[in-house]
């Protein structure tokens, strides 16, 4: 195969796994020595990162990025939108926050960022065998088909062939493929080679019948059916995919006689949720999203994660009850960390010169830790590296607040506030970093009272999500139509495919 082309991989609603079938892809194509590179044209989600050439973009991308065994770039999700309130995100333009917008504001920038996006994939294009693209939503929402430039607008404009993948655990899914064909124009519609099915449990014999009538009605082929895999929970491309009050990952038992309990508090605007995963990689440990206060009673540990409205956030925890809570955990002498906005909210006080609340606001924090934070206009974006408890350690920074001052220990060389139980740090990916996260496991078990519980000495986060790449693209080498794939990519959409005739398409001329 010498493959010279780009794909679209669109779904039928989000979470459908448009993220995990590019990376699959992706990491399929590398392991057999294709020079590969993913690229989301906009992606909306605050779980993002800082790229080497100091942008932020969409977490997904850099997991898709780490499949093609490449640093992640700018390039490869040229527009972000972060969710501030449920009317306005910012919008991050080539790695820089460019301002704020609402949803329908937005549309006025739409015509110029379809040309950031289709120039960014162009120079990707140049210097790459494949581009694995991966759609936003669904294709199906006709409502913004004017101003789409992460669907078919982006495969019109870049002419790319695309496939749509439906999550079949939703229930439906034939008729999410059906009706997301048959709702688009004719020339969006002559773009869509296939579909693939997503998350199956089951004998396949069961669901064949429905593929073959699927055919006859759409004359495209299902290039697969992929099937369900609890192994698969990395890097979640949305933060509120992780459902309240269950365990998150699939956590090995623990080594010593005692579980380490872990409550990460799921924020209305929670950010870089990822922090925890580190966590739940780890034998012994059960972390669980939460989100109001009597799931606190028996947690040992208590996790404040990133948000991107810190002020409401910090509302919410009040008006919810959270925020005694974590205050009488932490009387209680049990541990409580706090990562970037979680970090800021543990302190005194809050100065927002007008970044989050028009006007400005001037708020007390939940006084844990002797912490005073100022919003700055400009975001610090970062890649830092140093020590802690002399141990090498990396993350990265997002954020807006500032220390203006701290009266507590510092966590790390130089950053963070470590006050005994209560500890915070405005890095995001330090707990990645497997002889620091040791020793803070043993030291929060300890500080817990759970004397029982032992450190893996072996766990390393990097071999986790390296296993998690490698079995999406076994996954997608086991159960996709290879050929069929190949020929998508390099030749594009076949010419002749039928176009479903629903009167939608009429009625919209």
């Amino acid at each position: 195969m010498d493959p010279i082309g780009a794909l679209l991989v669109a779904g039928t609603t989000s979470d459908a796994g448009k993220s995990a079938l590019v990376a699959g892809i992706c990491r399929w194509l590398r392991r057999r020595g294709v020079s590969v590179a993913p690229f989301k044209a906009q992606n909306m989600s605050n779980n993002s990162v800082v790229t080497v050439d100091g942008g932020e973009i969409g977490r997904a991308q850099a997991m898709q990025a780490h499949a093609c065994g490449l640093e992640p770039s700018v390039a490869f999700n040229p527009v972000l939108l972060k969710p501030g309130s449920d009317r306005t995100s910012q919008v991050v333009v080539r790695g820089r926050a460019d301002g704020h917008v609402s949803a329908l504001s937005y549309r006025t920038r739409t015509a110029a960022l379809l040309e950031v996006v289709t120039e960014t994939l162009a120079e990707l294009r140049s210097r790459f065998d494949v581009v694995v693209c991966e759609g936003a939503g669904s294709p199906a929402e006709i409502n913004l088909r004017a101003t789409d430039l992460a669907n078919m607008g982006l495969a019109q404009a870049a002419d790319l062939p695309v496939i749509v993948v439906g999550d079949i655990d939703r229930g439906g899914v034939l008729a999410h493929l059906f009706g997301t064909l048959a709702v688009l124009d004719p020339t969006d519609q002559a773009r869509i080679a296939g579909f693939v099915i997503n998350k199956f449990r089951g004998d396949p014999a069961l669901l064949a019948p429905g593929l073959d009538q699927l055919r006859a009605l759409t004359g495209r082929p299902t290039l697969g059916v992929i099937p369900w895999s609890d192994r698969l929970w990395l890097d979640a491309e949305d933060s509120l995919s992780a459902v309240a009050d269950g365990v998150l990952g699939r956590p090995a038992p623990p080594l010593g006689a005692q579980w380490l309990r872990v409550a990460v508090v799921r924020l209305p605007r929670i950010s870089n949720a990822t922090d925890a995963e580190a966590l739940a990689c780890e034998p012994g440990v059960a972390v669980r999203y939460v989100t109001e206060p009597s799931r606190l009673l028996d947690a040992d540990v208590v996790v404040l994660p990133g948000s991107k409205a810190t002020v409401s956030d910090l509302a919410w925890l009040r008006a919810s009850g959270l925020a005694d809570a974590i205050a009488t955990h932490a009387a209680d002498g049990k541990p409580v960390l706090g990562i970037c906005g979680g970090y800021q909210m543990l302190g005194r006080r809050i100065t927002d010169s007008g970044v989050e609340v028009p006007g400005g606001a001037d708020v007390a924090g939940l006084g844990l830790l002797d912490l005073e934070i100022a919003f700055d206009p400009e975001k610090h974006l970062g890649t830092p590296s140093g020590t802690a408890s002399g141990e090498p350690v990396t993350g990265y920074e997002i954020h807006h607040g500032r220390v203006v001052r701290s009266g507590d220990p510092q966590l790390l060389d130089g950053e963070g506030s470590d006050a005994g139980t209560v500890l915070g740090t405005h890095w995001h990916g330090l707990l990645e970093n497997d002889s620091f996260r040791r020793l803070l496991l043993a030291r929060l078990a300890e500080q817990s009272g759970r004397s029982g519980f032992r450190a893996a000495p072996d766990t390393s986060f990097a071999a986790e999500r390296t296993a998690q790449l490698d079995l999406l693209a076994d996954l997608v080498e086991q159960h996709l139509d290879l050929a069929s794939l190949e020929h998508v990519i390099s030749h594009g959409a076949p010419a002749d495919l039928p176009v479903l005739g629903t009167g939608l398409a009429e009625s919209r001329r």
